[in-house]
């Protein structure tokens, strides 16, 4: 379905009562000189539109700095102060990890030498008593024992080996046991230097994060973040000179949307009131008023500060002068029902001409017209269907008269179920749905001969 609507795009252009309504808005009229206008406008505008987008990321992010100095004047001390407090103590990673460690043994030291000496007394003996029995001979004499009669049996030897290990380690950790008692320090002021230590490490874990090292990343963050805010007088002198850069940019874009629309709009116009002439409004005349509002903090379009949009500086207006001596006023104001049909109608014939499509479809444009006007209508789009494929949906039989084929849509009902339908109207049944389209009566031989005289003229115009 997505495919097939993009290549409807290029194959059929519709044209309804909807696009009347819509152009009666200010915005729709601009959009549709720029159609008309082609690349002459399309190349600038999207330039512009560019140019537009990002003044306003500049200004927003501009006015965001500015609105919000205060707030982020006192970040920033809040911010200054956490890392000063932080490198006053500097901690390290891991530190508070460590000195827990080292609190929890300089707390316990004679309890831990006492349990050493202990230690090292089982496995290698005590001097003050030779008569002890330490775990280093027992294992010796196992393995002395042993070594006797290895050689009767491997699996004793085996045995023995490991004995032999375990007398080896036995002798390592009585050796680490003693080494540790002699150098376990007790001293009660490098206690309190590491409680003190763990105190102020403590503080700065309170404010800043669970541990040492989540306090370290904060103070990253920080520092970071506060090389941001400080930078801010700096980014609003850069943000105020691109913003001046884009809003010059701006202006010359605009005043080529200007020139461009201008001279597009003379041509327009023409062709629309040509068009006119031919739909029974011969000394109607249409014209564009392209304007610009004034504003002080606008942009430069030639050396006035005016409005600036999405789409330009540019207010778009389609005026009608609709007889000799009338003033040119906007078409919602300046028209009647039939005239903004005609008008909108010959809108859509020129851009049909400039549309590269090789069918239109016309819904019901020609609502509020009738009489003359709608003989022209029906005359002007059968010149319109020499050049391309026309249908037409139309409740006007002087429209209809004019088609090459004429199409009946009509419903029946059976009592439960509603059904439409599609006839090709030919010959008999042409003059009878013209009757009634006239008159209302099929068989009314008024408006038969009307109907009659109407196909006589569209085929004499063919």
């Amino acid at each position: 379905m997505g495919v097939l609507a993009e290549l409807a795009d290029e194959l059929v252009a519709v044209h309804g009562q909807t696009d009347q309504q819509g152009l009666l808005k200010l915005s729709r009229q601009r959009q549709a000189l720029d159609r008309y206008a082609g690349d002459a406008v399309t190349v600038p505008l999207a330039k512009y539109t560019e140019a537009y987008r990002r003044l306003r990321a500049v200004a927003v992010e501009l006015e965001e700095i500015v609105t919000r100095a205060r707030e982020r004047a006192q970040e920033a001390d809040m911010l200054r102060f956490g890392l000063d407090e932080i490198a006053g103590v500097e901690p390290r990673a891991g530190e508070d990890v460590e000195l827990a460690e080292e609190a929890e043994r300089l707390g316990h030291a004679e309890a831990l030498a006492s349990a050493a000496t202990v230690a090292h007394a089982a496995l290698a003996g005590n001097p003050e008593d030779p008569e002890g029995i330490e775990a280093t001979t027992l294992v010796a004499g196992a393995q002395r024992a042993l070594e006797a009669v290895r050689s009767h049996d491997p699996a004793l030897a085996a045995l023995a080996d490991r004995i032999g290990e375990i007398g080896i380690l036995l002798g390592d950790v009585a050796g680490e046991l003693a080494g540790y008692a002699d150098d376990l320090d007790a001293d009660p002021l490098r206690l309190s230097a590491v409680e003190e230590r763990r105190a102020a490490l403590t503080a700065l874990t309170r404010k800043y994060g669970q541990d040492v090292d989540s306090v370290l990343a904060w103070a990253e963050r920080s520092a970071a973040r506060l090389t941001e805010l400080d930078g801010d007088d700096e980014r609003i002198g850069e943000l105020t000179a691109e913003r001046d850069a884009l809003r010059a940019e701006l202006g010359g874009l605009a005043q080529a949307l200007t020139d461009a629309r201008t001279e597009a709009a003379e041509r327009f116009a023409a062709a629309v009131t040509a068009e006119l002439a031919s739909l029974a409004m011969p000394h109607a005349r249409v014209s564009f008023d392209i304007r610009q509002t004034e504003d002080a903090e606008g942009v430069e379009v030639d050396g006035r500060p005016v409005a600036y949009g999405p789409a330009g500086a540019d207010e778009v207006e389609l005026l009608l002068a609709p007889h000799p001596g009338a003033p040119a006023r906007p078409i919602a104001k300046g028209a009647s029902g039939g005239e903004l049909s005609r008008v909108m109608l010959a809108v859509e014939v020129v851009f049909a001409g400039t549309d590269p499509v090789p069918t239109y479809l016309f819904d019901e444009v020609d609502a509020g017209v009738g009489g003359k006007a709608a003989v022209e209508i029906g005359r002007r789009l059968a010149r319109l269907a020499k050049t391309a494929q026309v249908v037409v949906v139309t409740h006007l039989p002087q429209v209809a008269a004019f088609a090459d084929r004429q199409l009946l849509v009509e419903k029946t009902n059976d009592g439960s179920v509603t059904r439409s339908g599609v006839k090709v109207l030919e010959g008999e049944d042409r003059i009878r749905e013209l009757s009634r389209m006239l008159a209302g009566q099929e068989d009314s031989e008024t408006a038969r001969a009307h109907a009659e005289e109407l196909l006589a003229t569209a085929r004499a115009d063919g």
